[in-house]
């Protein structure tokens, strides 16, 4: 064979060496773009987890229908039953003032042993709205950071006849402030510009997260939630550990674990208008010592910031951050924009094209 021929073999070789690398790539960019996008959303409890996947299900799920709702009516009327207890407890553990009617009616609610949705009849309802119009139970309510009631108990208790009515049928807001404790683990599946996602809810308290690690396959992001209103309050499942503590130690733990220290993390920075309100009456202080910029909100929330990131301090991985209301769906849209984003970028990354 000829310098000529053998040029052109080699010539030939080289384009089909070529052609096959591009074929491949091409086949794993159509595989890519079918690939399902694991999304991991862990935090502790009360933090507003499961509230982000309830936006989600109005989002791309079309919201909820008759089934959801009627499972989250006789929910939100065992809170409402539930926050009045919690608020009678707290009144005795207390030692708080109320008047005479509301003692009568405080004793009637434990002789009669109100527990479920059913037991929310016009007669119960009348009780709860003359308790909650005592201004014992305001008092007690203003001191909640000294035992453990749900942040929506005021939002229930003010539509306390609405929620009683035989005809209630939750509206969105009701269903987004309903609490229900995670156990277990919840996924939800949609698409999104023909894009398969799966997002996992995992449950945040102490005794659920064992199952952590079974959720830990194949994720592309963590979401991690965190809620910037309870500097000042403590666990459910541990009297003497601050909420916002906790969530630190979980986070580093997380961030920095094995599986998940060079993966990219969303942290969201949720609750933002309890806190608003709060640091108004608390320094966060009470939380962090070292801080010194008094009850200023947006000082607050760069510090709280600083505090999450400088737990995550892997350079091989990028955190996001995002300040938000979970309950605000227009916000919460906005936020999964930029989480799709974050996700997109990183494959772009991996596959060198950035």
């Amino acid at each position: 064979m000829g310098p000529a021929n053998r040029k052109k073999k080699k010539k030939k070789e080289e384009e089909l060496k070529k052609s096959k690398e591009i074929e491949e790539k091409m086949k794993k960019d159509l595989e890519n773009e079918n690939k399902e996008i694991k999304l991991l959303v862990l935090g502790t409890g009360e933090s507003g987890k499961s509230t982000f996947l309830k936006q989600l299900m109005i989002l791309y799920k079309g919201g909820f229908g008759k089934q959801d709702k009627a499972l989250y009516t006789t929910t939100i009327r065992s809170n409402l039953i539930s926050h009045t207890k919690i608020l009678i407890d707290a009144i005795n553990e207390l030692g708080i003032e109320v008047k005479s009617k509301s003692k009568k009616i405080m004793r009637d609610f434990y002789e009669m042993e109100y527990y479920s949705s059913e037991d929310l009849t016009e007669e119960v309802q009348n009780q709860i709205t003359s308790l909650w119009l005592d201004p014992g139970f305001k008092e007690a309510y203003d001191r909640r950071t000294e035992f453990q009631l749900p942040d929506t108990a005021n939002f229930y208790l003010n539509n306390c006849e609405r929620i009683s009515d035989p005809k209630f049928e939750p509206t969105q807001e009701d269903i987004l402030l309903c609490r229900i404790p995670t156990t277990g683990v919840n996924v939800i599946q949609f698409t999104v510009d023909d894009r398969p996602w799966q997002v996992v809810d995992v449950g945040g308290q102490r005794s659920e997260r064992r199952k952590w690690i079974h959720q830990f396959d194949d994720v592309s992001i963590v979401l991690y939630v965190v809620a910037t209103s309870e500097y000042n309050q403590k666990l459910y499942e541990d009297q003497t550990v601050n909420r916002m503590h906790e969530s630190l130690i979980l986070f580093d733990q997380t961030a920095n674990g094995d599986f998940f220290k060079e993966k990219n993390c969303v942290v969201l920075f949720n609750k933002i208008d309890l806190l608003k309100q709060k640091i108004k009456n608390v320094d966060l202080k009470v939380c962090f010592p070292e801080y010194t910029s008094g009850k200023n909100y947006e000082q607050a929330c760069e510090f709280i910031k600083q505090k999450f990131l400088e737990v995550g301090r892997n350079t091989k991985r990028t955190i996001f951050t995002h300040f938000t209301c979970a309950t605000d769906t227009e916000n919460m849209r906005g936020v999964f924009d930029a989480v799709t984003t974050t996700v997109l970028e990183a494959e772009l990354k991996n596959e060198g094209y950035i």
